[in-house]
């Protein structure tokens, strides 16, 4: 589908003081007012993400009612379970914890819940397991922000709850516990609000101990990662210093997930941790247990973690399966139902579609589309689904607005997930769109590729490529920069590799460069040599079987203007 490319406006004078100011290259200038970093000391800190740029744990609400409950328990001898979620935020969330646990010699286990039996969160059948195990604490990690029920029922049968989350409260209300960490409690005021579950947990592991757990650094970063929040602020410093000891990692099971992986002894980047290393860290509980990937994490035994790292690989070979069978589904139902082409948001539905890989599926239909996505798998009745979006549209808020629609719903503003009975999905489609005709973000349908910058083809050098490195590590909230080059012509006969993959040479009559699209073979189908042709491209290296080269990583290609 053609993008509409959204040119970053430059802002010259801006860019001169940070450069004198900061003393850096302009682009890296104006790739920091991109991002609205424009005060010296916050773009220094942004450049130069340091450990000891870290806020203390106990500006988070309640954090200090969570160290004292703790103590307590510690002190009395109490047994207390770590609750947590079935994804990689969740079940890193969950290690971090427990392995804090389990150095102050508090008698502690875990638990997850199974995604198929049981779905995500606090599920009130843990108070017969807590009874009969005589746990008085369960601290949750990456949920329980919207278990109001299940705290209530905690409590009337005398066990203690914290809550450690980073989701949103629904209607900003809060849970009966002990404590409740959040940094998106209205009443918080967290300066970082956008840690993952583990962030949250390792904030906690902090606050008890008095020092940053850099023991675990390595799963924080994995974590921290795969839940694809903002990399910056406090996720910024964790990253930065994290990769490199998650390339160096020495824990048996963190070394068997980057063999499977085929990642032993390349440097870990967020692009490996999300596509490599998250994936299979998540299978297991999108096909069943996650306890697997968990027992991995905690895993002293090389042999043992093998073993798992194994099976982690096997069930993200059967999930890539299932996954492609839905998106194909899901794609063929779009494709042949006209009404899709209006509508603001996409609600497809089938019955008995696997239910752990939706989420996988709505973003595969979001990226693909430019808008929110809803997929749902229909079982005896009721809908299950998991949705992602697009800057600017509110899941959370899209999904309240249609709560008497729903038997339940919660997450992010990007990614979230609901309930509903098959009877109402009709309506739910009608309602969010009726929704969404008010939200700017998804008026026009036309996916969006933002540009940081024009460049013309001298100015991309590889003094350049490792200038603009200075604001890795890339992720949500901090892309990867994308230039433009206007007026190429193409020098070479476009070539369709493996996997779609198109690679072809520009000039612009002096220089010359490789251009590779990666899935865009498709798209390129009528390019031929000779052509003169816009182009929007992130900066790479080709380094295979040769000296380095800059090469131009194609997101999109226009004839020219």
């Amino acid at each position: 589908m053609p993008k509409k490319w959204r040119l970053k406006k430059p802002d010259p004078d801006r860019q001169a003081f940070l450069v004198k100011e900061l003393h850096v290259h302009p682009v890296v200038a104006q790739l920091l007012i991109n991002r609205n970093v424009i005060d010296p000391v916050e773009a220094k800190a942004f450049l130069f993400p340091e450990l000891g740029q870290l806020l203390d744990p106990f500006l988070l609400k309640d954090m200090g009612l969570a160290v004292e409950r703790l103590r307590l328990a510690r002190e009395r001898g109490e047994n207390v379970l770590v609750y947590g979620d079935y994804d990689v935020d969740g079940v890193t969330a969950t290690a971090v914890t427990y392995r804090m646990l389990r150095r102050l010699g508090i008698r502690s286990r875990t638990y997850i819940p199974h995604r198929m039996e049981e779905g995500y969160g606090l599920n009130a059948d843990i108070i017969s397991l807590a009874k009969a195990e005589a746990i008085s604490l369960i601290i949750t990690v990456d949920c329980g922000i919207t278990a109001f029920d299940e705290a209530d029922a905690l409590s009337r049968e005398g066990i203690d709850l914290i809550i450690l989350d980073h989701h949103e409260p629904e209607g900003g209300r809060i849970p009966r516990a002990v404590a409740v960490v959040d940094p998106k409690r209205p009443d918080c005021g967290y300066r970082c609000p956008q840690l993952a579950g583990v962030g949250v947990a390792a904030k906690f592991v902090q606050a008890v101990t008095g020092v940053f757990p850099m023991e675990d650094l390595d799963i924080i970063t994995l974590g921290t990662v795969a839940d694809v929040v903002a990399l910056t602020g406090e996720n910024r410093i964790f990253v930065r210093a994290g990769l490199p000891l998650l390339t160096a990692t020495t824990k048996p099971g963190l070394r068997a997930l980057i063999d499977v992986a085929r990642l032993t002894g390349k440097e870990m980047t967020p692009f490996s941790v999300g596509f490599g290393l998250g994936p299979r860290l998540n299978a297991a509980g999108r096909m069943g247990s996650a306890n697997i990937s968990l027992d991995l994490l905690l895993s002293d035994d090389p042999g043992n973690a093998m073993a798992l790292a194994q099976s982690l690989e096997s069930l993200n070979r059967e999930r890539q399966s299932l996954q492609a069978e839905v998106v194909e589904e899901a794609m063929e139902i779009i494709n042949n139902d006209m009404s899709y082409a209006d509508e603001s948001v996409i609600v497809v539905y089938k019955e008995g579609w696997h239910k752990g890989v939706l989420g996988i599926a709505a973003s595969k239909i979001t990226d693909k589309f430019g808008r929110p996505s809803v997929v749902i798998s229909v079982q005896d009745g009721l809908g299950v689904g998991s949705a992602r979006s697009v800057p600017g549209f509110f899941l959370n808020d899209a999904f309240a607005h249609c709560a008497a629609l729903l038997e339940s719903f919660g997450g992010h503003q990007r990614a979230a997930g609901l309930k509903l009975r098959l009877d109402r999905i009709a309506d739910f489609r009608l309602k969010v769109n009726l929704f969404a005709r008010d939200v700017s973000a998804v008026k026009d349908l036309t996916p969006v590729l933002d540009i940081d910058a024009e460049m013309a083809l001298p100015q991309v050098t590889m003094d350049i490529v490792r200038t603009v490195e200075a604001l890795a590590p890339y992720g949500e909230g901090n892309p990867v920069p994308v230039f433009a080059t206007r007026r190429l012509m193409v020098k070479s006969r476009p070539q369709v590799m493996g996997k779609d993959t198109i690679k072809f040479w520009v000039t612009d009559g002096r220089g010359s460069f490789s251009v590779v699209g990666f899935g865009m073979g498709s798209d390129c189908s009528e390019l031929r040599m000779g052509h003169a042709v816009d182009i929007a491209y992130t900066l790479g290296i080709d380094d295979w079987n040769k000296a380095p080269q800059v090469q131009l990583m194609l997101k999109d290609i226009r004839p020219a203007k």
